[in-house]
């Protein structure tokens, strides 16, 4: 009896294994050469540690086709389009408002550019850029919930060659 609870719950965890692989497959190629490169560069300071220098540094490092100023790829609609870890968002006049601690926090991006880290859920990303607060001029991460966007326009761009 304990042999087959046991063989269950291998059988579960290589389930579970492969699903959560099987997700990471669906990531463009492209897109995780631009995570490959935020990780080497992780609470490092890319080029002159402004926020727009990550992105611009990752995309050329990768080959990927852009504009050179802040259209970062092919145009996505987060509503309708799946929305992957390396893709990008240009902030322009954001404004976030949340509590935190039982205190009202307001953030601003007035022009903004970071690399969608991870996807948390839809609208729920994890952020990996420089330039900001709280990691000064170097890169770090932190979350985006754009339930709480009260102000501005968020462009999400997905790299491409």
């Amino acid at each position: 009896m304990k042999f087959l609870i046991l063989l269950n719950c291998f059988i579960l965890f290589l389930n579970i294994a492969q699903a959560q692989e099987s997700g990471s497959d669906s990531i463009p190629a492209l897109n995780k050469e631009i995570i490959t490169f935020v990780n080497q560069h992780l609470k490092k300071k890319v080029g002159r540690g402004e926020c727009w220098d990550l992105a611009a540094e990752a995309l050329n490092t990768a080959g990927a086709k852009w504009n050179g100023r802040y259209v970062y790829g092919k145009a996505l609609d987060p509503e309708k389009d799946t929305i992957y870890p390396g893709d990008i968002i240009q902030f322009e006049g954001v404004k976030i408002k949340y509590n935190k601690n039982n205190q009202q926090v307001t953030e601003k991006m007035m022009h903004h550019t970071a690399v969608v880290y991870r996807v948390l859920g839809h609208g729920d990303y994890e952020l990996a850029h420089q330039n900001t607060d709280f990691s000064k001029r170097k890169v770090g991460i932190s979350e985006l919930n754009t339930k709480y966007v009260v102000k501005g326009k968020m462009f999400f761009y997905r790299p491409t060659r």
